[in-house]
């Protein structure tokens, strides 16, 4: 799958909205990718999952031990790709605003790890969770993601492979361009403002 195959597909899924959104970040964009909506068709996210972890597979040298993901958006994509790397696949849940394992969900001290998400656009989730992950014993070689809204930006600390790098514009609170203050700012992330 190509990136432009993958944006056509989040097209044809809904999956990319335009309108006036706050992101979980805080910051404010035009434009939302509601990848829930894309992942679930499985074939689909099979599809992309495969793809991606072609990439993974090419990008990194470490053999993967381990793959883990933010709940709730990481759930299912993390699923997929542990299946399609041939490894375990678990999540961290927020707990009072901290990433945690539950479920007996556990880490070996010294695993290769990779991170998978969504989407990513700031990389603070990302950040977060890794943070976790290396506190449990996790060497964290790498991320994942099918889009990089940030278009290679993001800094989360390892190197990030994603299915698709895009530009969507976001804005800091005080800094909505004048076109979007007029229209009402829908929430749609999974995660509560700070």
């Amino acid at each position: 799958m190509t990136e432009d195959e993958l944006l056509d597909e989040m097209r044809n899924a809904d999956a990319l909205l335009e309108g006036h959104f706050v992101l979980s970040s805080g910051q404010h964009s035009n434009a939302y990718l509601q990848c829930a909506r894309f992942l679930m068709n499985a074939r689909r996210a099979e599809r992309a999952c495969a793809a991606l972890a072609r990439k993974v597979n090419d990008g990194i040298k470490e053999d993967i031990d381990l793959v883990f993901s933010p709940a709730m958006g990481g759930v299912v994509i993390g699923h997929e790709m542990g299946r399609q790397l041939g490894k375990p696949a678990i999540f961290f849940e927020r707990v009072e605003g901290e990433f945690v394992l539950r479920r007996g969900f556990e880490i070996s001290p010294g695993a290769h790890c990779v991170l998978v998400e969504d989407v990513v656009t700031t990389g603070l989730s990302s950040r977060e969770c890794i943070a976790a992950a290396q506190d449990r014993g996790a060497n964290v070689v790498a991320g994942c993601c099918l889009i990089d809204r940030s278009n290679g930006t993001a800094d989360i600390g390892v190197p990030l492979i994603s299915l698709a790098a895009i530009d969507i514009p976001i804005f800091a609170p005080d800094q909505i361009p004048e076109d979007l203050q007029g229209i009402p700012a829908i929430k749609p992330g999974s995660r509560g403002l700070k």
